[in-house]
């Protein structure tokens, strides 16, 4: 007994630890404890997934139904959430009863992680270890998003996504691959900078304009040419 209230006082430290790594504006225990839906949301969950692996259906359900009502954040209680798990200005997060989430993990608001059918089983994705989303990010279906991957805000991923990738675009597409490893320590400094994320369709426009501008050159001494 005394092993395991040890353990649940951890899980809290950690929780409210990650707060102060990922979040500038926490300035003290007491706001975050007091102040922060997220760190409500997931201890609630915690407590609603630790009654939901007894067996029980109804109370855990009560939990996140009222985990939603005061937080703006809907986890099913079924849904397995890793160390290190950090939700900034978390209205409107949805997380589906089969998801799987790893350690240092961050979500901005409005993120799915949801299914796409009425399958049974597995239906809602896996997150891999140091992932970060970006606000209004929507991943849909039971394929795995791999190690230290960035999705970008607004993102629709529908399929797998390999690890230490960097992912925008509807529907989702892989635009960085092969960044660095993270380190294998209990917390890890997570790569919050969602806001930098290459946006291929503004390099391809500017491709363009590079190309048009050349042609336009050429054209012009072409022109000039034959005025001679």
């Amino acid at each position: 007994m005394f092993k395991k209230l040890k353990g649940i006082i951890k899980t809290l430290k950690d929780d409210i630890r990650v707060v102060f790594e990922r979040d500038p504006a926490a300035k003290s225990t007491m706001e975050v404890i007091l102040c922060y839906p997220g760190f409500h949301a997931v201890i609630l969950h915690r407590i609603a997934h630790y009654l939901y692996n007894k067996k029980l259906i109804l109370l855990p359900r009560l939990i996140s139904q009222f985990n939603r009502f005061i937080t703006g954040i809907e986890i099913h209680p079924g849904a397995r959430i890793g160390r290190g798990f950090f939700i900034d200005h978390g209205m409107g997060i949805v997380i589906g009863e089969t998801t799987e989430i790893g350690d240092n993990v961050t979500l901005y608001q409005g993120v799915t992680l949801g299914g796409t059918g009425k399958e049974k089983g597995k239906r809602h994705p896996t997150i891999g270890n140091n992932v970060v989303i970006g606000a209004g990010a929507k991943i849909l279906g039971p394929f795995k998003i791999g190690d230290n991957v960035k999705i970008g805000a607004g993102a629709v991923v529908l399929k797998e996504i390999p690890p230490n990738s960097t992912v925008v675009g509807v529907p989702g597409r892989i635009v960085v691959r092969d960044v660095p490893d993270y380190t294998s320590a209990d917390f890890v400094e997570v790569d919050l900078k969602h806001h930098e994320l290459p946006d291929p369709v503004a390099d391809m426009l500017k491709c363009l304009q590079k190309k048009i501008k050349e042609l336009e050159d050429k054209i012009k001494t072409l022109e000039g040419g034959d005025e001679g």
